[in-house]
C-alpha cells in the first residue's frame, strides 16, 4: 500500500477561511476541516482594510490544530491561497507597512481614467490581457501615488495577499504567478513584471519581487514560528495557484489528455469552469494567452493557470449580489439564512425583473436591494416586491450573464461549450445550478464544493513529487469527490429572457 501523506491548505476566501487537512494515499484524496473562521473587510478612518495580525493569527491556530491531533509528523507540506489584486508592502528591517487596503475601498475610484491618461487603454490590455476592473493591483498603486504616499517611498518589497502569508510563515519575498496575474501589471506573453507599464504609470519597478511558478518550494517555517505552533521547523511551505481561482480550477474533474495542461499547443476544450462564490469566475483553460480586439472588447481577462497554462475568463460579481442583500437585511433586523432566501426564491416567479450583475453601482457595500431596485426602475422594469423576488431576480440575472459570458468565449475560441463544471461553494446552490443548465442549454456539473482547498493540496502533491501532471491530480479529484449533475429544462423560456438581457448589459 502506498504511503499516506498529508498537506494542509490554508485556503482564505472573502468571506471566511479554513485549515483543511488532506490525506493523499496515491489514489485518493480525504478531507478534514482543521479550522474555519470568519472573514471580512474592517473599516478605520473611512478606509477599508483586511485585518492581516487576525488572519495570521487564524493562520498560527491552523497549524496549531494540526500539531495538536498528532498529524504534524506526517505533513508534508503547507499552501497558502487567497483572492487576488490586493497586497502589503514591506519596509526596512521586515517592517510591515500598514495593513493591506480592501479591494472594495474608494480609493480605486477615477484611476481607470488616470491610468489611460498615462497609457492608452488598448496599450494596457496588450501588455497584460488583463480585465479592467477598478480596484486591479496596478490602479491601487496608483492611488498611492497620485495621494504621494510616503508608503511608495520607504517600501522595499511588495507582496499579494497570498505570498505576504508565505513571508509570515518562511521569510521569503516572492510573488507566485497566478497570483501575479491579476495585478495588471504582468506581461503573460512575456511572464515576467511589465517594466513599461510600471515606467509609463510612474510605479516603482525594483519593488516588485522575483516571481515563482506554482508547484515551487517556498521555503520552511520561521523556527520562532514553528516552536510556537508545535511543528518541525524543516515543514515544507508550497506555492500552490496561490490565486484561488488557479487553485479551484485545478481541481476541476474534468478529462484532459494525457499532456494537456502544459501551455504547449493543446487544443481548447468542450467544456468551461464556473469558480462560483462572492465572485464567479467564468472560463476556459487555454494553452497560451488570448488577446485580440474581441477580447479587449468584451473585457475578458487572460490569468495565469497552473502547469503554464491560461484562464481566459471574466470576472462576474457573483453571490456578491445575495450574500450583500443579507446583511443589509440583518442590519435591519431580519436574520434570513441563505437556505431560506433560496427557498422564497424558488417559489417566486422567474424572469419579473432582471439586472446586470456587473453594473458598477453592485460593487461597493451597501444597501443592496436598494440598488437591484434602482436599476429595475432605470430599465422600467417591475420592481422586486420582496426578498424572494430580489434573490430571484439575481440568480436569473447571473444564468443569463453565465449564458452571454459563454456565447462570447466560444465565439473567440472556436469551441462549443458542451458541460459547465462548476466548483466552489456556489455549487451548493442546487438552484443556481438548474438555472445555469437552463439558460446556458447545456448540462452542470456540480462540485467537488472545497475544489480551492483540494487543487491547493494537489498542486502540494505535484510540488512534492507525488503526482505527475493536472491530469493525474483531475483523475484523483474525480476518484475522490461526487458530483451532481443538473440537465437543461424549460429552455425556450431561457432563449426569449436573453433577448430582454442583452438590452440590459453594457
Amino acid at each position: 500500500m502506498a504511503k499516506t501523506s498529508d498537506y494542509l491548505a490554508l485556503d482564505l476566501g472573502a468571506e471566511s477561511g479554513r485549515g483543511l487537512l488532506g490525506h493523499f494515499d496515491g489514489e485518493r484524496l480525504t478531507l478534514d476541516e482543521i479550522h474555519r473562521f470568519p472573514n471580512g473587510p474592517v473599516k478605520m478612518l473611512d478606509t477599508i482594510y483586511w485585518d492581516l495580525p487576525r488572519l495570521a493569527d487564524e493562520i498560527k491556530t491552523s497549524l496549531a490544530k494540526v500539531a495538536a491531533t498528532g498529524s504534524g509528523g506526517r505533513l508534508d507540506g503547507v499552501g497558502v491561497d487567497t483572492w487576488g489584486v490586493d497586497f502589503a508592502l514591506v519596509g526596512r528591517g521586515n517592517t510591515l507597512l500598514g495593513n493591506p487596503v480592501h479591494y472594495r475601498d474608494s480609493r480605486t475610484v477615477g484611476m481607470l481614467d488616470a491610468a489611460f491618461a498615462l497609457v492608452p487603454r488598448e496599450r494596457i490590455y496588450e501588455l497584460t490581457g488583463l480585465q479592467f476592473l477598478p480596484f486591479n493591483t496596478a490602479y491601487q498603486l496608483l492611488s498611492l501615488k497620485l495621494a504621494n504616499s510616503p508608503l511608495l517611498e520607504v517600501a522595499e518589497t511588495f507582496m499579494m495577499m497570498p505570498d505576504l502569508l508565505g513571508w509570515l510563515l518562511t521569510g521569503r519575498r516572492a510573488v507566485e504567478r497566478t497570483n501575479a496575474s491579476t495585478t495588471q501589471l504582468y506581461d503573460p506573453r512575456a511572464g515576467g513584471w511589465s517594466d513599461e507599464l510600471c515606467r509609463k504609470l510612474g510605479l516603482p519597478r525594483e519593488i516588485l519581487p522575483e516571481l515563482i511558478d506554482p508547484g515551487s518550494t517556498l521555503g520552511t517555517l520561521r523556527p520562532s514560528l514553528a516552536e510556537e505552533v508545535g511543528l518541525s521547523p524543516n515543514l515544507t511551505v508550497i506555492a500552490p495557484g496561490t490565486h484561488d481561482t488557479a487553485s479551484a480550477v485545478a481541481a476541476v474533474p474534468a478529462k484532459v489528455s494525457r499532456g494537456a495542461g502544459t501551455g504547449s499547443g493543446s487544443a481548447p476544450p468542450d467544456w468551461c469552469y464556473l469558480s462560483s462564490g462572492t465572485w464567479s469566475l467564468l472560463g476556459v483553460e487555454m494553452p497560451h494567452p488570448v488577446i485580440t480586439p474581441e477580447t479587449l472588447r468584451y473585457n475578458i481577462t487572460n490569468e495565469g493557470g497552473v502547469a503554464g497554462t491560461t484562464r481566459l475568463l471574466k470576472n462576474i460579481m457573483g453571490l456578491w449580489l445575495v450574500q450583500e442583500c443579507r446583511r443589509t437585511w440583518a442590519r435591519a433586523g431580519h436574520e434570513l439564512s441563505y437556505e431560506d432566501l433560496t427557498v422564497r426564491a424558488q417559489a417566486s416567479p422567474p424572469f419579473a425583473a432582471l439586472v446586470d450583475p456587473d453594473d458598477p453601482s453592485f460593487l461597493a457595500p451597501g444597501d443592496m436591494p436598494a440598488r437591484l431596485a434602482a436599476f429595475c426602475k432605470k430599465t422600467g422594469q417591475t420592481l422586486p416586491a420582496d426578498e424572494g423576488a430580489l434573490v430571484r431576480c439575481c440568480l436569473d440575472s447571473l444564468a443569463l450573464k453565465y449564458r452571454w459570458t459563454i456565447e462570447r468565449l466560444e465565439a473567440i475560441v472556436g469551441t462549443k461549450i458542451k458541460a459547465i463544471h462548476v466548483v466552489g461553494g456556489g455549487s451548493k446552490n442546487a438552484l443556481l445550478c438548474q438555472l445555469t443548465a437552463n439558460a446556458c442549454g447545456c448540462p452542470v456539473v456540480a462540485g467537488p464544493i472545497e475544489a480551492t482547498a483540494i487543487g491547493n493540496i494537489l498542486m502540494q502533491a505535484i510540488g512534492r513529487g507525488r503526482l505527475g501532471s493536472i491530469a493525474d491530480l483531475r483523475d484523483v479529484v474525480a476518484r475522490s469527490f461526487p458530483v451532481a449533475v443538473f440537465d437543461p429544462k424549460d429552455t425556450d423560456a431561457w432563449d426569449q429572457a436573453a433577448g430582454r438581457f442583452e438590452h440590459l448589459v453594457k
